[in-house]
């Protein structure tokens, strides 16, 4: 956590409510609020080199060899050199150092920007740039259309009517539809009057910071009076003004106070399962350690007191020793010193690379770079690699993570005739895409023997291996001119008809425009229709272009279909709205808007036509409309529900459009009902309610519409691999039940083949008990009973948290739950419920959640699952989420950068996340375990040498070893090799990797290296230690050279056992590579060769003669490596070490087999048959389901409209009213 957090987290704590005065800097400065300037960053110029040492001695292993580093200085039981630690220390320390602070200056980077952006505050009288790190509470500021809000403010006044303000807050609640703040009375007249604004004195008392997104309260006291504050009146750090073209606004929450960054959570600092599991590795080295000593020193002891006290003549004690004892407790600080080797310090630099290299690969991933928009992937840290390839549970925002928040008109139904369907040339209907290919690829003037990836491959364009599908458009391919290229996109229709058509819409069936072009009544008031029963806003800033603002993208996409077939919304007053009908502009009066609630699931306006014809136009739900209409429909209605029904295969977003005549008579006199329900003070909504009924009845059927809610691309396919890779898909998002639950099917979340879904939405905790109960009771049955080992454990009343283990249900389900029963859910006696509930189901969707609540499920899932867990969003509003998952990934889409500032990894597509998961982080997690196995294994076979040694040096603490020997093994000989598997291995590649999600299934159980998998190391390491020393103490003892000198020398021994050691390790890893490169082949023989040069040169005659005390070894290597024993001798070990593990990884998947050793049988036998990776066709989303709720999330501007206070005095005078009351 930052200081800057921790200060405001502490100020907030004694706040409970705060006091400010407009234009009162000098007052407010007394209550220490603290200014604009935000923080992400962790570090310092002055902090950096404390703080950092601070964390990086937080591992056992640097703080372990700190204190070696201290025993190493005291000569009297010192038995190395103080360089031999100090240096790879200091390239630990300055390796994560450099690496850390390259991090953390990306982050001030973008700090930086931020907080110098600039802004207008109005001082004095006057306007004064200034930057935002600069803005204080109190301070009054000026925004423009399209800038972002500077700070949580109270909005004063605008340019608008009323003091109206429209705003955009994709980046706080990823919704990109419009909504309306509105200033009070008394501070809307103050205008932009700089006067007025500068001697504005008021002063406001309100609620203390806090993450309620959607809640504020306060008091404004002004000229004596006082006036409420709710949320509709605040502004809040993160939004965008639009359609405005100017407001201004009182600070009341700056920097870290604003909502927005109370939203961002608390900084931690995050840790891998991995690292978790090496610092307990690293105890159970120190216990090792400690034993291995602790027997040493006593052996030294034995020896001491029956040998060496009578040897004194020839080896005597050193003046400090005065009795064996004395001599054993020094030897085992001087062992402790020589097999600290046991915990390589090298290990957590390597460690440090093997994550930056991999990082690189996402960095680079062109696959993962997103053209449109020039984003590439980008891992944001370096110590989380892994942890991507042990993902057990994903949790994901629905609106711009895995939708575009595009809603497009896609298909219709009018008058039972079907429009939207693209046909081939014999006239079957086909997809948009299939159409494209069939016409482009398939002609007969494709030159023969050209393939389509040839094709693209002589322009550059490359097919990925991994897609399910050819994405190609007209922003992405061009085909080149050739006089056999028939590349062309599928036509769309032509709309230069109508000048004030939208550009950007596309639609291809003909028909429908042919329709409207010869005056099919049905189709005109089809449309008209669309364009008259609406809440959207109209701005027309140049003549001919339109801007539409609506509530909801649904909205909008109706109203632009309209306009591109000739029916054009152009303005709108309190009184009436224009249409451009078929180039003809007509005014109709606007009598009433009966609006939209998710009670009603409809809308409906009455208008006044210009031949003075009453109507009503109306557009709903087909499950209610269908029930109001005339008898007369049956038929009509019929066809048109068999429409439905194939559009809700597609996925498609579904509504009815209906209309109905009205007599004047009849409506005067429900106007006077409607007049009375409004004006009533008790059950208001229950009345009007009963009179929209009154009038919404015996509808005449026009047809029903299909909005596609557009996917991401990939997104089906993602999740469906995904799931096939065992990962578990939840849903957090703050919009409603209804489009949330649409979505998860269009995703394949949910499937119609489930076994069951279970609805939560109980307003007490019983009511919630007892639906998850209910839910897990259909699932597994047993899991209630008393006898059940969960329950069982339960009763023990357990330390909390502890581990539930994976429960296995008798089918696939789905749970939905909305925020108002999480609350009663996440509570500590039904958090457990909700837990086990969930994790049964297939996927899980949690819809109207605050972005708390979104923490706080996973924070349950993190604190009693042992798994590893993802959250994906991109607004502000899943920052919490991505903080509190053990990885989080943040996509950089059109809703702001807090996600992406925020999170460990970001890309601008859902589909991405495959990639990174089962690719780069399959790859990572197994090259850090072979990694791990391979290091362990190595020091170990170093390390435990040593140990046998003693037994036949009278426990002396002589190194077997030469000294620079000690010192390179780890930091030059065996560096490299190690870097290279861990860097360039694959078992399988990144083809086949998505073609089996299961071979991720190992990572998720952590089966390549776990404490069980240290173990198999330690055997292994002390197997070959063994057999490293006792067979060259076997084979040379007493033995000489063919000129009868002797060989069972020291030194001779050291280089041989050294250089056996050496080849044993460089044969280990090469039976652990899988995947040989040019550079591996470099670094594993090329290690082993520039042992052999560096051997030659420290053991040459000059060293030695010019630095005796450091270079001991003189003419060992050239007289010992020509004798044919000592390659015989090391052909030996070799063979002894190595043989037992070819034996082992043969004999493993024959006799121990698990599901990932068959899936890898079936890849080699796909390869030795050269057969090509089982393709994939595109998923169709099939489903009885209807989703029929285009409205907005919230009620619409119905009553803003109509009250007219949206409206500015210069629109009244441009269209003024063609009737006469």
């Amino acid at each position: 956590m930052s200081l800057v957090e921790s200060q405001s987290e502490d100020r907030q704590s004694e706040e409970q409510v705060r006091y400010l005065q407009a234009n009162g800097r000098e007052l407010n400065s007394k209550f220490g609020y603290p200014n604009n300037t935000i923080k992400t960053s962790r570090y310092s110029v002055l902090n950096f080199l404390p703080l950092n040492l601070f964390e990086q001695f937080q591992r056992l292993a640097n703080a372990y060899f700190l204190i070696l580093l201290f025993l190493q200085l005291i000569p009297q039981i010192s038995s190395l050199a103080w360089y031999t630690t100090v240096i790879p220390l200091m390239v630990v320390l300055s390796v994560t150092a450099v690496k850390d602070a390259i991090d953390d200056m990306k982050r001030h980077q973008n700090d930086n920007q931020v907080n110098n952006r600039s802004v207008l505050v109005v001082m004095n009288g006057r306007i004064k740039e200034d930057k935002w790190m600069n803005i204080q509470v109190g301070d009054i500021i000026k925004l423009k259309n399209n800038q972002p809000v500077t700070a949580d403010m109270l909005l004063l006044s605008s340019s608008e009517p009323c003091g109206l303000t429209y705003i955009e807050t994709a980046e706080l609640d990823g919704e990109t539809n419009l909504k309306v703040k509105q200033a009070i009375s008394v501070t809307s007249d103050l205008e932009d009057n700089l006067g007025l604004l500068s001697a504005f004195d008021g002063k406001v008392r309100c609620e203390s910071p806090n993450n309620k997104l959607d809640k504020f309260t306060g008091i404004l006291t002004y000229k004596g009076k006082n006036y409420t504050l709710d949320h509709d009146k605040l502004l809040l750090r993160g939004c965008i003004i639009r359609n405005t073209d100017w407001c201004y606004g009182l600070v009341i929450y700056t920097g870290p106070d604003t909502k927005l960054m109370q939203n961002c959570g608390k900084s931690t600092f995050k840790r891998t399962h991995m690292d978790r599991l090496l610092n307990i590795l690293v105890l159970w080295i120190f216990l090792f350690l400690g034993s291995m000593c602790f027997i040493l020193a006593i052996g030294h002891g034995i020896w001491e007191n029956k040998k060496g006290y009578y040897f004194q003549d020839f080896l005597p004690w050193k003046e400090h020793v005065s009795s064996s004892v004395v001599s054993a407790v020094l030897i085992f600080w001087s062992y402790f010193i020589i097999l600290n080797t046991m915990v390589p310090i090298s290990l957590y630099v390597s460690v440090e690379i093997i994550r930056w290299g991999n990082s690189y690969y996402i960095n680079w991933d062109r696959k993962m770079f997103y053209a449109p928009k020039n984003t590439p992937a980008q891992a944001r840290t370096t110590t989380l690699n892994e942890e991507l390839g042990q993902v057990k549970y994903v949790f994901s925002d629905k609106t711009g993570t895995l939708t575009q928040n595009i809603m497009v008109f896609n298909k219709c139904s009018i008058n039972g005739i079907f429009y939207g369907g693209v046909y081939d040339k014999k006239g079957r209907r086909v997809e948009v895409s299939e159409f494209f290919l069939s016409n482009c690829f398939f002609s007969s003037t494709w030159p023969q023997g050209l393939t389509f990836s040839k094709y693209l491959h002589g322009f550059n364009y490359h097919l990925p291996t991994d897609d399910f599908q050819i994405h190609l458009s007209k922003e992405s391919f061009v085909a080149p001119s050739h006089p056999w290229s028939t590349l062309k996109e599928t036509e769309k229709v032509d709309f230069s008809y109508n000048k004030l058509a939208d550009p950007k819409f596309s639609f291809y069936d003909k028909t429908l425009v042919e329709a409207v072009k010869k005056g099919d009544c049905s189709v005109h008031l089809f449309f008209l229709s669309l364009s008259l029963c609406h809440t959207v806003m109209s701005e027309e800033k140049v003549e001919g272009k339109l801007i539409y603002q609506a509530q909801s993208p649904d909205e909008g996409a109706l109203v632009t279909a309209a306009r591109n077939f000739g029916f054009v919304f152009r303005s709108r007053t309190s009184e009436m709205i224009t249409v451009v009908e078929m180039g003809e502009t007509k005014v109709y009066q606007l009598l009433a808007i009966l609006d939209f609630n998710n009670v009603r699931k409809r809308m409906s306006v009455i208008v006044r036509t210009p031949e003075d014809r009453v109507m009503l136009f109306c557009k709903g739900a087909d499950t209610i409309l269908s029930q109001l209409l005339h008898p007369s429909c049956r038929s009509l209605r019929d066809v048109t529900m068999e429409h439905l029904d194939d559009f809700a295969i597609e996925g498609l977003r579904t509504l009815m459009v209906a209309y109905r005549e009205l007599d004047n008579a009849f409506f005067q006199a429900w106007s006077k009902k409607h007049s009375v329900a409004c004006l009533s003070l008790e059950n208001r909504e229950d009345k009007m309610s009963d009179v929209y009924e009154e009038m919404e009845k015996d509808l005449m059927l026009l047809g029903a519409t299909a909005i596609e809610d557009k996917l991401q691309d990939g997104v089906p396919e993602t999740i469906t691999t995904l799931n096939k890779a065992k990962i578990k898909m939840w849903v957090l998002t703050g919009d409603k039940q209804e489009t949330a639950v649409n979505i998860a099917y269009a995703c394949n979340i949910f499937g119609d083949e489930m076994d069951g879904m279970f609805i939560v939405e109980g307003k007490n905790d019983e009511t919630v008990r007892q639906e998850l109960r209910t839910a897990r009771d259909k699932m597994k049955p047993e899991s209630l009973l008393e006898s059940d080992p969960i329950n069982t454990y339960l009763t023990t009343k357990p330390q909390m948290p502890f581990r539930v283990p994976e429960e296995v249900p008798n089918g696939n389900y789905g749970l939905i739950i909305n925020g108002c029963s999480l609350a009663y859910a996440l509570e500590g006696n039904l958090e457990l419920e909700l837990l086990r509930t969930a994790c049964m189901c297939k996927g899980v969707i949690c819809c109207r959640m605050t972005p708390l609540q979104k923490a706080q499920v996973v924070e349950l899932v993190k604190r009693y699952k042992k798994v590893v867990t993802l959250a994906i969003g991109d607004g502000a509003n899943d920052v919490s989420m991505i903080k509190a998952a053990h990885i989080g990934v943040g996509i950089s889409g059109q809703e702001g950068m807090q996600a992406m500032l925020n999170s460990d990894y970001t890309f601008s597509q859902f589909h991405c996340l495959r990639r990174l998961l089962l690719v780069h982080g399959r790859w990572s997690y197994n090259r850090m375990c072979k990694f791990l196995s391979y290091f362990f294994y190595k020091n170990f076979a170093f390390t435990l040498v040593h140990f046998w040694y003693a037994f036949f040096s009278g426990f002396s603490a002589q190194t077997v070893y030469d000294t620079w020997f000690i010192t390179f093994y780890n930091l030059v000989y065996t560096s490299l090799p190690v870097l290279g598997l861990s860097l360039f291995d694959q078992d399988v590649n990144e083809t086949w990797s998505l073609r089996f999600p299961e071979l991720y299934d190992p990572g998720q159980h952590n089966l390549y290296f776990n404490k069980k998998e240290f173990v198999k190391c330690l055997v292994h390491g002390i197997y070959s230690s063994l057999v490293l020393f006792f067979i060259p103490m076997g084979t040379i003892h007493n033995s000489v050279r063919s000129d009868g000198k002797e060989i069972s020398d020291y030194q001779s021994f050291s280089l041989i056992v050294q250089t056996a050691l050496l080849c044993v390790v460089t044969m280990q890893i090469a039976l652990d590579t899988t995947y040989w490169t040019m550079i591996s082949h470099i670094f594993t023989w090329g290690s082993l060769g520039f042992y052999f040069c560096i051997l030659f040169f420290l053991y040459s005659d000059g060293l030695c003669l010019m630095f005796p005390d450091v270079f001991q070894f003189l003419g060992v290597a050239r007289n010992t490596l020509n004798l044919p024993q000592m390659w015989l001798i090391i052909v030996l070990i070799v063979v002894l070490c190595i043989l037992p593990m070819i034996g082992y990884q043969f004999l493993k998947p024959l006799f121990w087999p698990v599901d990932v050793d068959k899936i890898m049988d079936r890849i080699h036998l796909c390869m030795r048959h050269s057969l090509s990776p089982p393709t994939r066709t595109k998923l169709k989303h099939a489903s009885s389901r209807r989703s029929a709720y285009a409205f907005s999330h919230k009620q619409g501007f119905g009553a803003l409209i109509t009250s007219g206070k949206a409206m500015k005095d210069k629109v009244f005078k441009r269209n003024s009213s063609p009737f006469k009351k």
